[in-house]
């Protein structure tokens, strides 16, 4: 019979412990996102899956608030993260560390998630847009592909933070060979 772990049996890292681990080189950047719920659940799968840190631009919401801290349970503490007032200085940042820049788009020209194999050592960052308008303009300018997640039923859409847990288990998966 199949029985839960218990939190001992767990044997989570304490903070210092977890801000010291080795983190794939991944860059969450969330580009408007307005959901403070979306961007606690962003850091919790960052912190579930090793991510390097978290951009957060424009809009988004940063910590310290409740309604991060309710979804994120903490994992706002122990993932890097810094605002940027704007998308465009975020990712020029980012492009200057030698990172490619993927945004989690439905655009003309797909890369679709099961394709897309980064090679060994290379630097991604994914981009992940507003609730409702998606990936910004400027964003999209500056991206060096997007990334889309297959995709069966009548809608075509999923929640941004839903699709974040799909593209950051690929790519990391991708990463760790």
């Amino acid at each position: 019979m199949l029985q839960r772990l218990s939190m001992a049996q767990l044997e989570r890292p304490s903070l210092a412990e977890a801000k010291s681990l080795a983190k794939l080189p991944i860059v969450i950047v969330l580009d408007g996102i307005r959901s403070l719920n979306n961007v606690g659940s962003f850091f919790r799968t960052a912190d579930a899956l090793g991510a390097e840190r978290i951009l957060l631009c424009g809009i988004t919401g940063t910590p310290p608030h409740r309604d991060i801290r309710k979804t994120a349970l903490g994992a706002e503490d122990s993932v890097a993260w810094s605002a940027y007032p704007n998308i465009a200085d975020g990712l020029a940042q980012l492009i200057t560390e030698g990172y490619t820049i993927c945004a989690v788009e439905q655009t003309s020209q797909p890369t679709w998630l099961p394709s897309f194999a980064p090679a060994a050592g290379s630097k991604v960052a994914l981009v992940f847009g507003n609730e409702v308008d998606g990936v910004s303009d400027g964003a999209l300018a500056l991206a060096d592909m997007a990334l889309e997640i297959p995709q069966m039923g009548m809608k075509h859409s999923l929640n941004v933070a839903v699709a974040g847990g799909i593209v950051l288990w690929h790519v990391s998966q991708q990463l760790r060979g």
